[in-house]
């Protein structure tokens, strides 16, 4: 299983790269489970539900299973690394994207939009494989164009079959 952090500012277009990616790569037969980091506290469960009942009565782990989803609630390891959630992600899919958690050491791509103003990430990060951005800039990384996803389709297959 490949492992591929997507990383920028807020706003800058991840999740819409996302989902204009992951379409183009199952086309050619890719496996992709995406996680998505977020710093708030969430939670899918609601108090006084079934499910929520047996998570707070001390349950490791709660499938709640419906006709067309299935969701898995777990608590969080104390510390949150590519082994802790690899085994969250069964069976291991061809690719695993990590949107956000910008500090998890793997290989990444950087989302920048010139007009957000931020610094490039790419900058300070070396995991940073290409950026993906909508202007031209002075960097070492190659260069991809946020406005034609089947380009950055393109070099994450030619980066996942690298070292088959």
């Amino acid at each position: 299983m490949k492992t591929l952090g997507v990383v920028g500012y807020s706003g800058s277009g991840k999740t819409t790269l996302l989902c204009a990616l992951i379409p183009l790569l199952r086309a050619h037969r890719l496996q992709v489970a995406v996680v998505k980091s977020t710093h708030h506290d969430l939670d899918l469960d609601i108090a006084g539900k079934d499910s929520y009942r047996l998570r707070e009565a001390g349950a490791d782990a709660v499938l709640l299973q419906g006709p067309k989803r299935w969701w898995l609630t777990r608590p969080a390891p104390a510390e949150v690394n590519l082994e802790s959630i690899g085994i969250s992600v069964q069976p291991p899919p061809d690719l695993l994207l990590m949107e956000g958690n910008k500090t998890l050491a793997v290989p990444k791509i950087e989302v920048h939009r010139r007009d957000l103003g931020h610094p490039l990430l790419a900058a300070e990060d070396p995991l940073i494989l290409a950026v993906v951005t909508d202007t031209v800039l002075d960097i070492p990384q190659p260069q991809l164009n946020l406005n034609d996803p089947p380009a950055v389709a393109a070099f994450l297959r030619r980066w996942i079959h690298e070292e088959d």
